[in-house]
């Protein structure tokens, strides 16, 4: 990691931690960070890094935690992130954030559904995060995975088996052909699939 990406990532887990001591509910939801957090980071940075010049697919930028850890993994690899938000206030924080790691080069930022941008793709991808609202892991899925290089990697955060909606997206996941998938109990759980 270069300085300017470790500093980038030392101002967000000052908010995180920032975050984590204010009271519950003090903070509107739209407001909080949501990341990932840094576990979760430094993994999603050692299998992205595992590619070779990967094209990477964020969905769900939100504030762009987890786009700085993919995004350096596409710095060091030759390959480019695609990050999605529906929020374009978010996007842009992210971009700046991104600015200041010096990872611009290798990010690419969309607004809007996420569902709608990942179906109008001509890109194939090697790299999937999916860390959204619930509800649309599934509708993701089935818009991505014709995409899928061979090979691809795809991590779904917070997978929890108690969570019916994210049960329903490990079923969905497990049952594509040729998708070998594991629950990892890292962070807030992730499930980590490989396609064929």
């Amino acid at each position: 990691m270069t300085p300017d990406i470790t500093a980038v990532l030392d101002h967000y887990h000052a908010r995180i931690r920032d975050e984590r001591a204010q009271p519950k509910g003090s903070l509107d939801l739209d407001q909080r960070l949501l990341a990932v957090g840094p576990e979760t980071g430094q993994l999603l940075n050692i299998l992205a890094r595992s590619l070779k010049a990967p094209t990477i697919l964020e969905i769900g930028t939100s504030y762009g935690y987890s786009g700085i850890w993919l995004g350096a993994a596409a710095q060091a690899t030759g390959g480019r992130l695609i990050t999605m938000e529906i929020s374009p206030e978010k996007s842009a924080h992210a971009a700046e954030m991104a600015r200041r790691a010096g990872l611009a080069e290798h990010v690419e930022f969309r607004v809007g559904d996420a569902v709608e941008m990942i179906a109008a793709m001509e890109e194939r991808v090697d790299f999937v995060l999916l860390d959204l609202w619930k509800d649309l892991y599934v509708p993701c899925l089935e818009a991505f995975v014709p995409r899928l290089n061979a090979g691809a990697i795809v991590v779904a955060d917070n997978v929890r088996p108690e969570r019916e909606l994210l049960a329903h997206y490990v079923r969905a996941v497990r049952s594509v052909p040729g998708m070998a998938s594991v629950t990892l109990p890292v962070g807030s759980g992730l499930e980590v699939s490989r396609y064929r």
